[in-house]
């Protein structure tokens, strides 16, 4: 029987399953094929945290980055045996099957890089052993192949940063003539490379014979063992990737490359002058989390960025409210100042890293995945997400422990220092004076009063929620009851009422949307109990270049929570930061055709604006009448957000929505999730007061039936219900930043 076609194959998964990973390093840096074999023996101990085909020997993926083996390459060629390794490079690349399409690529690589100060390439078939693998595997086995290069003047840092520029421009070279995935490079470095491939744990010894050569040696390795969960297995997808290798799922990251496309614009460093539009798109579309997050760390670091500040960077712990950080203010100030620059990559997460000069582990900020360490008294310091999977005499461990919620260690790879994660954060945050710059650029929008009286008639009131679909259920079951109580209204967990694209009835357009959930985040995060971990804190303004560290770039609005009632929206726009409010009203007479069309001028006047100066848009539907009706307030922050990614301008304006037809949860979380960085929900506020202005309401506050709130006090119980359950839906998806 032919085996199956990986598309249709069935992956089953073990009980404990979330993906293997760790590294081994000798501190006194003492090259040695047994570190090689402990890697790989510790990596068979993984097994159970990975995924295997419906074939049961073809692996989600396993792999290994470690130093360069070049007392084995030079054994082997004769060519390179003259060459200066600190001059010198390998890449890992996965080819076509076909042997003519694998030597056209080949060809078209060497055709190139002749025509550069690079030279000739030296190839080398890697030797493998295809019959460990599963039919699957062996189905999409790609021709593995290395490349070794020299360069007459480059080394070190601005080597490796040309063979980043390097990689970009042969892929786009391969690609342009033989299509999406015809090249791969699982790695191309002058400090380290990577043997990986979708293979079971034990196989990844038997299948690369170069792991069994006594003359493969290394100081350092890091391991992983793949369990899929938003992606199909593939040879590229295996892990590590380039430099860093993580087990657990990052939750924000359709928000993350979606900002990422939008920061694109923005990206602009020395070091790579013109050359910075080859570097684009940063993340590849439809790779994994893992990859995307790799492929940022990588260019945070080809930018100048140590791997310890990258991570911080792209993956921060819980600053605030942090009792340690009581006397280590300059961390905090570090995690602040970047984090209206980069939105965190948030998940459940265990993250190894290696550049070749620095390797080690962080943890996400809740600590939901296990991160143990060994240290014995010759030097050699194991860590994994498994204790014990590095047999240590226990005469012989000098100390062991666990990393805690975002914590990190690492080792310096020239000099051998350990460094445990204060010091690095601090190390770190002393790089500049975070904290002067935030006392002088950061602006806090302060909490206002909420209005007293009513701004409407009753018969007012009626018309604005008929126009904007609310029901009688939408104001007494949910917006009077959050008012009353300070908590969204608990429902049966059924739910019969027709989906909104197949009911005959008129429906708001966030009814057409559902949540999405974490996959492996489970049980999801308690916004209760992790309450220390997890933000509504949100920042408006122009954001600044990534790749450059500047004063003005924490020149941002920072807001506690993203719902604003009318007092803070008219304070926001006495702000330094300049704010224009765009009509999302058209004539009702136009019809559908009169909506689209002032859909596309909202689009080109928000552009205007930004280019203008404005640095936040408020889409306002204030006017509402007979003759103008609404655009749809999440099709407007859509339809905008869109268009200024597409200009180029997005990250120079935040936009904030000033809206009638937004009143529960759902809402809110779905028009921050399109773009908004803010609410003003105007009408639903109307509503409480005039709720809590009506005789029947004072005289069941009198007769205990409701609870005794001040009208401002009902006010600020409905937002904090909406700010709850925002926590909540955050919660499910397993993450804890709204801002990401």
């Amino acid at each position: 029987m032919n085996p199956a076609p990986i598309l249709n194959a069935s992956w089953h998964f073990q009980e404990r399953d979330s993906c293997g990973v760790g590294f081994l390093v000798d501190r006194q840096g003492r090259a040695s094929h047994e570190l090689l074999q402990k890697t790989l023996a510790a990596l068979a101990c993984m097994e159970h945290r990975g995924g295997c085909g419906g074939d049961s020997q073809s692996g989600d993926g396993a792999g290994i980055a470690t130093a360069i083996p070049w007392k084995l390459l030079q054994a082997e060629l004769e060519a390179i045996r003259a060459w200066d390794p600190s001059r010198s490079a390998v890449g890992m690349l996965f080819l076509p099957q076909d042997p003519a399409d694998c030597q056209a690529v080949r060809q078209l690589i060497d055709d190139y890089l002749v025509t550069t100060e690079w030279g000739q390439p030296i190839w080398r078939q890697v030797p493998v052993n295809p019959d460990c693998l599963g039919p699957m595997a062996r189905q999409t086995l790609p021709s593995i192949w290395q490349m070794l290069l020299t360069h007459p003047t480059l080394e070190g840092d601005e080597l490796e940063r040309q063979l980043y520029l390097l990689r970009r421009r042969l892929r786009q070279q391969v690609e342009s003539r033989f299509g999406v995935h015809s090249l791969y490079f699982a790695s191309l470095s002058c400090r380290l490379i990577v043997y990986k491939g979708m293979v079971q744990s034990a196989a990844l010894g038997q299948f690369y014979r170069d792991l069994q050569n006594p003359l493969y040696t290394t100081a350092y390795a890091t391991y992983h063992r793949r369990f899929s969960t938003n992606t199909l297995p593939r040879w590229s997808l295996a892990q590590p990737f380039r430099y860093l290798c993580h087990n657990g799922e990052i939750n924000t990251y359709l928000g993350n490359v979606n900002w990422m496309a939008a920061r694109e614009s923005s990206l602009a460093h020395p070091f790579w002058g013109e050359a910075i539009e080859e570097l684009k798109p940063v993340i590849d579309p439809g790779t994994s989390d893992s990859a995307g997050l790799d492929a940022v760390f990588e260019l945070l670091i080809a930018s100048g960025y140590s791997s310890q500040q990258a991570m911080m960077v792209l993956i921060p712990e819980a600053y605030r409210h942090q009792p340690e950080l009581a006397n280590r203010p300059e961390v905090a100030d570090f995690y602040e100042f970047f984090a209206g620059l980069q939105e965190a990559w948030d998940g459940p997460a265990m993250v190894v890293f290696c550049d070749g000069k620095t390797i080690g582990a962080t943890l996400d900020r809740n600590g939901l995945r296990p991160a143990r360490y060994a240290l014995s008294r010759d030097g050699l310091l194991v860590v994994a997400s498994e204790a014990g999977v590095v047999p240590l005499p226990e005469a012989e461990i000098l100390e062991k422990g666990r990393l805690g919620p975002g914590q990190m260690l690492m080792v310096d790879l020239q000099s051998g220092q350990l460094y445990k994660n204060w010091e690095i954060k601090t190390q770190v945050a002393a790089q500049h004076p975070y904290g002067e710059w935030l006392r002088a650029y950061r602006v806090q929008l302060a909490r206002q009063d909420f209005e007293s009286a009513p701004q409407l008639t009753e018969e007012q009131l009626l018309q604005l929620q008929t126009a904007c679909g609310y029901s009688l259920e939408d104001v007494e079951m949910i917006i009077e009851e959050m008012a009353a109580t300070g908590k969204e209204p608990v429902f049966s967990m059924g739910d019969d009422a027709p989906l909104a694209v197949l009911s005959t009835q008129p429906h708001p357009l966030y009814d057409y949307f559902k949540q999405r959930f974490a996959q492996v985040t489970n049980p999801p995060i308690d916004p209760l109990r992790e309450s220390l971990v997890m933000s509504l804190d949100m920042y408006l303004g122009s954001k600044g270049n990534l790749l450059e560290i500047r004063p003005e770039h924490a020149r941002l609005l920072h807001l506690r929570s993203p719902v604003l009632n009318e007092a803070e929206l008219a304070a926001l726009q006495r702000t330094p930061f300049p704010c224009r409010t765009l009509p999302t009203l058209y004539p009702i007479a136009a019809g559908p055709a009169g909506m689209a069309a002032q859909v596309r001028a909202l689009c080109q006047e928000a552009a205007q604006a930004v280019r203008e100066g404005a640095e936040i848009l408020i889409l306002s539907d204030r006017g509402l009448s007979a003759e103008q009706a609404l655009i749809p307030p999440l099709l407007a922050v859509g339809a905008v957000h869109h268009h200024l990614i597409q200009e180029g301008l997005r990250l120079r304006a935040s936009l904030v929505v000033e809206t009638a037809q937004c009143w529960s949860t759902h809402h809110f979380a779905c028009l921050i999730g399109y773009g908004a960085s803010a609410v003003c929900p105007y009408l639903a506020y109307e509503a409480v007061r005039q709720w809590w202005h009506k005789p029947k309401t004072q005289t069941q506050m009198a007769s205990g039936k409701l609870p005794q709130v001040s009208v401002a006090e009902a006010q600020l119980r409905y937002r904090a219900a909406i700010e709850a359950g925002l926590l909540k839906i955050l919660s499910k998806m397993g993450i804890s930043l709204l801002s990401s």
